[in-house]
C-alpha cells in the first residue's frame, strides 16, 4: 500500500511540475505580448496626434487640412449602418429610357 502512494505522490508532483513550467511559459509570454500592445498603442497614440498629423500634412504640401466634426464620427457599426440605410440607393434613369420600355 505504501508503494502505491509513493508512486502516486510522485505522478502527481511531477504533473505540478510540468503544469507549473506550462504556467510560467505562458506568463512569459503574455507579458511580451502585453509589452507589444503597449508599444503599439504608444505608436498609436503619437503617430496618430494631431500635431504629427499636421506636420506630415505640412510636409506634403496640404495647408486646408480641418478636422473632423464630431457628428461625422461613428462610434458603434450599427449607427453606420442605419445612417447608410437612410440614403437613398436609387440611380437616375434617363427620361428616354423610360418611354422606350
Amino acid at each position: 500500500m505504501l508503494v502505491v502512494f509513493l508512486t502516486i505522490t510522485s505522478l502527481i508532483k511531477n504533473e505540478s511540475r510540468t503544469l507549473e513550467k506550462k504556467i510560467t511559459n505562458l506568463n512569459i509570454k503574455i507579458s511580451l505580448k502585453e509589452k507589444d500592445i503597449n508599444e503599439a498603442q504608444l505608436d498609436f497614440y503619437y503617430l496618430s496626434s494631431p500635431a504629427v498629423i499636421e506636420k506630415k500634412l505640412n510636409i506634403i504640401g496640404l495647408n486646408n487640412y480641418r478636422p473632423i466634426s464630431y457628428s461625422k464620427i461613428f462610434f458603434k457599426v450599427f449607427d453606420f449602418t442605419l445612417t447608410e440605410n437612410k440614403f437613398s440607393t436609387l440611380n437616375n434613369l434617363d427620361e428616354k429610357e423610360i418611354q422606350k420600355k
